[in-house]
């Protein structure tokens, strides 16, 4: 008898369709579960709010059930629905393709638990890597690349400048310009690891060939990285144009932000062509597993950008929120480049370990700078997390020491005086030095990871760039 009163009280705020879903769920659903709902539609803004904190609250927690596979939204159709990365049914042979594009080929585990990430390590010491004892060939990782990049630069304008609208390909384009590309560390890697996984000897040191077993390489292998790490970028400045909307940034990289210049609903519009355009190319790459890889990466993002929300925080889910926003881009497209060239499942390891620890360090030390840089090194106000209500790993291992700060974390140093008390008690912390140390630790765990190729000036460029991410001031 209440539910055509509830549904009653949910027209404005329900669609037509939804109506129809929650009567199905509400007829089915307990008394207490009708009564709770009932007194909440009291108030015709009521429902919206208890739905919108049930919302936040089922997809802030990544233990939640809408994250799994197990999920029978996401298994019901048993086939079309299951991960890539689990055997098509219906085929047998390894080099068996489905209309033309590649089939399985790696059956190792695509999830890593994300339960390690080494705190006991940064605690306790470590066998911390010798530079000097690696031998490495004395060559700069941005220098190596020059050419590379520039063409590569110049593909992306090429790829984002068919939006169609001058207004889109403008704010499309805006952060690959000359004067504002940034580093473009993530391309970067993306081709530095192609070049070595090719230098590697065609046969390893046991005689095993380094290719999945059955497998060649593509004839256009090469060109195909070189457009994953295209592919990496554009996701990359996508997120950018989001994260800059949802933070009210001002400034990215030295120059206005693309929402302070072109404003809001362009910067998000931008953001959302180059998605479409990142996906258009990763298609054209006819590699199933390939798309499946990067395509977690944008599930990464937002699940990321949602964790963020949360003010009770530890140090574990802090760095699980830093793999889905940062280190997942690094790790997924460094394992889709040995994907794509049919490398053995131990390089495929190897390139996704590297990526994600060096982009768990390069986080790392994003969060020190924060604190330690200024406008000019940093392209963006000092403070600006704490500003943001952000407890980064500084924080929270501050926190540890000086138990005060849980209570202005938990109300994002939202009153007046938070910000600057907060930093009172960081800097007499370890809380830095603490971080600084485990960014070394996930560098030299990215370095370990690569030591399975054979010696090259582009396998010692991607440890130099471990070193440089480290060691960075900007």
């Amino acid at each position: 008898k209440k539910v055509p009163m509830m549904l009653q009280a949910t027209k404005q705020c329900c669609t037509r369709g939804q109506q129809q879903y929650l009567r199905k769920r509400l007829l089915s659903s307990s008394t207490t579960v009708l009564e709770d709902f009932f007194d909440s539609t009291v108030k015709g803004e009521a429902v919206q709010n208890v739905v919108k904190n049930r919302i936040i609250e089922t997809v802030t927690d990544s233990q939640s059930p809408i994250w799994s596979e197990n999920n029978p939204a996401q298994s019901r159709l048993n086939g079309i629905d299951d991960p890539v990365s689990a055997p098509f049914p219906h085929l047998n042979g390894a080099n068996e393709t489905v209309n033309g594009v590649n089939g399985v080929r790696y059956q190792h585990a695509y999830k890593d638990p994300l339960d390690e990430w080494f705190l006991k390590d940064a605690e306790q010491g470590r066998n911390k890597l010798d530079k000097d004892q690696l031998n490495l060939h004395k060559v700069d990782p941005f220098e190596l690349t020059r050419n590379d990049m520039v063409d590569l630069t110049s593909g992306l304008r090429d790829l984002v400048s068919q939006a169609g609208h001058p207004l889109l390909a403008s704010a499309a384009e805006y952060f690959f310009a000359e004067s504002s590309a940034g580093k473009k560390v993530r391309p970067l890697m993306v081709l530095l690891l192609s070049h070595a996984m090719n230098a590697h000897q065609s046969k390893a040191s046991n005689g095993s060939s380094i290719l999945k077993s059955g497998y060649h390489q593509r004839s256009d292998l090469f060109d195909a990285q070189r457009r994953l790490a295209e592919i990496a970028e554009m996701i990359h400045t996508a997120s950018l144009f989001h994260d800059d909307v949802i933070d009210k940034s001002e400034l990215r990289r030295g120059k206005p932000s693309a929402n302070a210049v072109f404003g809001n609903k362009m910067a998000i519009l931008a953001g959302d062509f180059l998605l479409a355009r990142a996906s258009i190319c990763l298609a054209r790459l006819r590699d199933v597993e390939v798309v499946e890889t990067m395509s977690t990466i944008i599930e990464h993002l937002v699940r990321g950008e949602v964790m963020q929300t949360k003010s009770n925080v530890t140090i574990e889910t802090y760095l699980k929120k830093n793999y889905f926003k940062t280190a997942s881009l690094m790790a997924n497209s460094c394992k889709s480049a040995a994907i794509l060239g049919n490398y053995s499942i131990e390089v495929v390891d190897a390139a996704y370990l590297y990526g994600k620890h060096v982009g768990v360090a390069f986080q790392l030390v994003d969060d020190v700078l924060d604190f330690e840089g200024n406008l000019d090194t940093l392209g963006k106000p000092v403070c600006a997390d704490l500003n943001a209500g952000l407890a980064t790993a500084p924080v929270l291992f501050a926190a540890e020491e000086f138990p005060v700060l849980e209570t202005l974390i938990a109300r994002k140093f939202s009153n007046e005086g938070d910000v600057e008390e907060a930093l009172h008690y960081i800097t007499q912390s370890q809380g830095m030095a603490r971080t600084k140390v485990l960014a070394q630790v996930h560098a030299e765990r990215a370095i370990s990871a690569l030591l399975c190729l054979d010696k090259s000036e582009h396998r010692d460029a991607l440890i130099h760039l471990a070193y440089k991410v480290v060691d960075r001031s900007t």
